[in-house]
């Protein structure tokens, strides 16, 4: 019984609901289970972008980790939330996150060759660093339950290595 109680009290405490979050630290940790969500499948959708149109073999690989390691904590979030019993909840931060990505992959479809490969990189650098920070910086100092704290926290470093990744693939294209 206990242990039902405690499972109860930990999906009511992600599922308070802050419909006026103006500020990523604001997010409830639904709101922040979906910006994670919406940002790996973004990285999925560029390295998707990157398997069609790169001749280069590095970054054919990175693309190949990108799609592997996001679809990966996915599954991860998603079976926590099942677990949970909990939703993710759309915000205003995710929507920002799709409206961006939806222009980013245009630029990225309208290039080949060189000039691909190096926007191609030169974006997965600016989008690790971005989502890095926010992730180490405004979500996780404010998730409440600790399990999905500890699935970001793991998420961050994996995140981290794409970023160096990022940076050595794009110093190698310049």
């Amino acid at each position: 019984m206990k242990a039902l109680l405690t499972a109860v009290a930990m999906s009511m405490m992600i599922a308070v609901p802050s419909a006026f979050a103006q500020s990523p630290a604001e997010l409830n940790d639904l709101e922040i289970a979906h910006v994670a969500y919406t940002a790996d499948n973004i990285d999925i959708r560029y390295a998707k972008i990157a398997l069609e149109k790169t001749q280069n073999a590095e970054v054919r690989k990175f693309a190949e980790t990108m799609i592997r390691d996001h679809t990966a904590v996915n599954e991860q979030a998603l079976a926590l939330l099942a677990k949970l019993g909990a939703d993710p909840q759309d915000n205003f931060l995710s929507k920002t996150l799709n409206e961006n990505a939806d222009k980013i992959a245009g630029e990225l479809n309208a290039l080949s060759g060189a000039e691909f490969d190096k926007r191609y990189a030169e974006n997965e650098l600016g989008y690790h660093k971005a989502v890095n920070d926010l992730v180490e910086n405004a979500f996780i100092p404010n998730i409440e339950n600790a399990e999905v704290k500890a699935l970001f926290q793991a998420g961050l470093e994996i995140f981290k290595v794409h970023e160096g990744h990022a940076e050595m693939m794009v110093g190698a294209l310049n």
